[in-house]
């Protein structure tokens, strides 16, 4: 189970490129990362589902009311990226927004809500739509649900 307490001893991403980002935005308290190239970024940290292991990773996302949206596109692989696999089988997760931190809960978007997020993240992050061409699984929104 994540919670917030996690982020600072979570495993990086074993994309280098990501693992650099989550760093730099966690020792800066996010000043440096929470804004990147016109993007808002949060971090997120899940527990490995194989493991057990505290793991994360910095995402893009938006919002709905008090959630924070992100989206398990894993640039329009086949498959479904780590993270997402992880908070299925565990929901808490720990999130960093800017220098706030919190525990949540995490869950994956009806049918209904999906609609109009996935609209939302793609005029947030166009290339979205590209990623979804590239795949034919639906690719996922996920909720983010602050609890504490």
């Amino acid at each position: 189970m994540a919670v917030a307490a996690d982020l600072d001893r979570a495993a990086d991403s074993q994309w280098d490129w990501v693992a650099e980002h989550t760093r730099k935005y966690l020792a800066s308290d996010g000043a440096e990362g929470h804004e990147s190239n016109g993007v808002l970024n949060l971090v997120l940290a899940t527990t490995g589902r194989k493991s057990g292991t505290p793991r994360r990773n910095c995402l893009i996302y938006g919002t709905s009311g008090e959630d924070f949206v992100v989206v398990a596109s894993k640039g329009g692989s086949d498959e479904h990226p780590a993270w997402f696999l992880n908070l299925l089988a565990e929901p808490s997760v720990g999130v960093q927004v800017g220098s706030r931190r919190f525990t949540a809960r995490a869950r994956v978007a009806s049918d209904e809500e999906r609609e109009p997020l996935w609209a939302q993240m793609v005029q947030i992050f166009p290339l979205y739509d590209e990623y979804a061409k590239k795949t034919d699984r639906v690719i996922p929104v996920v909720l983010l649900t602050p609890v504490d």
